[in-house]
């Protein structure tokens, strides 16, 4: 029996040229546009990988893990995202993903994803230089962002910021460490 690959991401060219990709590999793959799509098949499907997009129209992915985790508790998640942060990272991490992987990513990178781990490295060296200023306050804005489930009005109040400077900010790519 194939391990089955659901695809949860909210842009159709990507989600249909993913599956494609997985399926020409040997690998059983279905696509979902929606939250809701989402979990339907999952729980038709009961997939044993997921692969699941951090934005999906504005709502968070990560809202999706203990459902999908609930449907098949052996299912194995890796998170997309266009916007990294090591704050969403780690919240995906909790919530039960096992890796977290930033876009344009490779098919290689995905699957390599999925492989059996033998654990974090904990040799990594230390960064020789601390982040920026600029870098910890996106990483700041994304936390409280996810802690008020994407909603920009509740993450400005919790900011004490102007909306619309919240936006801007937003709109912007990360600050690069």
């Amino acid at each position: 029996m194939k391990t089955l690959t659901l695809i949860i991401d909210d842009d159709p060219a990507f989600n249909a040229i993913l599956v494609r990709t997985l399926e020409r590999r040997g690998h059983h793959a279905q696509g979902a546009l929606d939250p809701a799509g989402a979990l339907t098949l999952a729980r038709q499907l009961a997939p044993q990988r997921v692969v699941l997009d951090l934005n999906l129209n504005g709502a968070s992915g990560l809202a999706l893990i203990p459902d999908l985790l609930a449907i098949n508790p052996a299912c194995r998640i890796v998170v997309l995202t266009g916007y990294a942060s090591i704050t969403t990272a780690v919240d995906a991490i909790k919530l039960g993903a096992i890796q977290y992987l930033a876009k344009p990513v490779e098919i290689e990178a995905i699957l390599g994803a999925f492989e059996p781990d033998d654990g974090p490295d904990l040799d990594l060296p230390a960064p020789d230089e601390p982040l920026s200023v600029d870098r910890l306050e996106w990483e700041h804005i994304q936390r409280i962002l996810n802690e008020n489930d994407g909603n920009i009005s509740a993450t400005a109040r919790a900011l004490k910021m102007h909306r619309r400077t919240l936006q801007r900010k937003l709109g912007k790519h990360p600050v690069k460490n």
